[in-house]
């Protein structure tokens, strides 16, 4: 049979696997065994044999496998009936041993997938031959050679612990002391080259693979951390306050708050803007603490204040309360004037003689001079 046709022929069936899942890494050792057909060189001049091998090996990577593997057959001489002296009961056998790297192309959704073979190894032959007429006819040669094998096949999942291989492969033999290959004589109907130095087998096979031990267990994978909530770096209200330090955390937007996040009471002292009597300008040194009070503002962007006016209760209503407003717009004048935006302050505002913080009188009825020129007064109250 031509080796071509039939490694085409092989190799085309092979094809034909069909596809479900990918085969995966799995590094135990197995154990190996096939049987196939050992198609001999035409120029040993041997007939063609089945052969079987029995091996060990496993997986080094995702992608290659390592087997050693220890292979026999018994193909004897072709029957030459016709040739004068041929002896068809001559024995012809061989054995060896290979050590074969496969590299298998996996992939995802693939029962079968293909691999190449490329291997080294020992083959040893066992030759008979006719000796006659000496008297220790027939001879004997044993001899051992380097063999190189190369190929193709598929291979299985491991499937109930169990896969299987199938495989096409050439073998070269370098066995260059044949004494059937270097005969003188031709056999009628098997010509041959009587100078070989090598020759070359196709076997064609079909085995099993075995895994050692209990499968792999896939590792455990733990879900990955639940992401950590980094409060120190969350302000959701805006208040400046990260959200690990803010005890008041739904402080409305433009509260001034301290550094616990809670508002607190901005207090702008204006104690000391006090009126001469009857009066709305104002002294220079209610100047300076209006000054101060810019300053505060100035700290706090978002800082609202009114602007408020005050008297104390000598006069009449009517006179106080537009004296008030009269202060109350001396203070506002101030306060814009020195770049502060009117939009900041409400007012100006009066409030007359309606609002003391002092007495204007003694207990006794009689003038309180220290209460009322408190009550003369100025206040920045804070809106936000």
């Amino acid at each position: 049979m031509n080796k071509k046709l039939l490694c085409a022929a092989l190799l085309g069936g092979l094809g034909l696997a069909h596809s479900a899942s990918a085969q995966e890494f799995d590094d135990r050792w197995y154990l190996t065994g096939s049987v196939g057909y050992n198609f001999q060189d035409d120029d040993r001049r041997t007939s063609d044999a089945p052969f079987g091998t029995i091996g060990l090996g496993k997986f080094i990577s995702p992608n290659w496998s390592v087997d050693g593997e220890i292979n026999y057959q018994n193909p004897g001489l072709r029957s030459a009936s016709s040739v004068q002296g041929s002896n068809p009961d001559l024995n012809w056998s061989q054995y060896g041993i290979s050590f074969d790297f496969r590299y298998h192309w996996l992939q995802d959704g693939r029962t079968w997938n293909p691999y190449a073979l490329f291997g080294v190894g020992y083959q040893r032959s066992e030759e008979e031959f006719d000796n006659f007429p000496s008297p220790d006819s027939p001879g004997e040669r044993e001899d051992g050679n380097f063999a190189a094998k190369v190929g193709l096949g598929l291979q299985g999942t491991f499937t109930n612990r169990v896969a299987v291989r199938a495989e096409v492969a050439l073998r070269g033999d370098f066995d260059d002391s044949s004494y059937a290959a270097s005969g003188s004589q031709d056999w009628a109907g098997y010509p041959h080259n009587q100078s070989e130095s090598y020759f070359t087998d196709l076997l064609a096979s079909v085995g099993v693979v075995i895994p050692l031990g209990p499968p792999p267990v896939a590792p455990i994978v733990a879900p990955p951390p639940a992401p950590v909530d980094n409060c120190a770096d969350r302000d959701t209200d805006g208040d400046g306050v990260n959200d690990c330090d803010d005890r008041c955390p739904n402080t409305p937007a433009g509260t001034t708050v301290g550094p616990d996040g809670c508002p607190v009471p901005v207090t702008i002292d204006l104690r000391g803007v006090n009126f001469d009597f009857d009066r709305s300008t104002l002294r220079p040194d209610a100047v300076a603490i209006l000054n101060e009070a810019i300053e505060i503002l100035r700290r706090y962007p978002d800082l609202r204040v009114e602007v408020a006016g005050h008297t104390d209760a000598v006069g009449t209503d009517a006179y106080n309360q537009s004296l008030s407003e009269r202060r109350a717009r001396a203070v506002y004048d101030h306060i814009t004037g020195a770049g502060i935006a009117a939009s900041r302050l409400v007012g100006p505002t009066g409030y007359g003689e309606s609002r003391p913080i002092a007495p204007n009188t003694n207990p006794d009825g009689s003038d309180n001079p220290e209460g009322r020129a408190r009550n003369r007064r100025t206040e920045l109250n804070v809106q936000n």
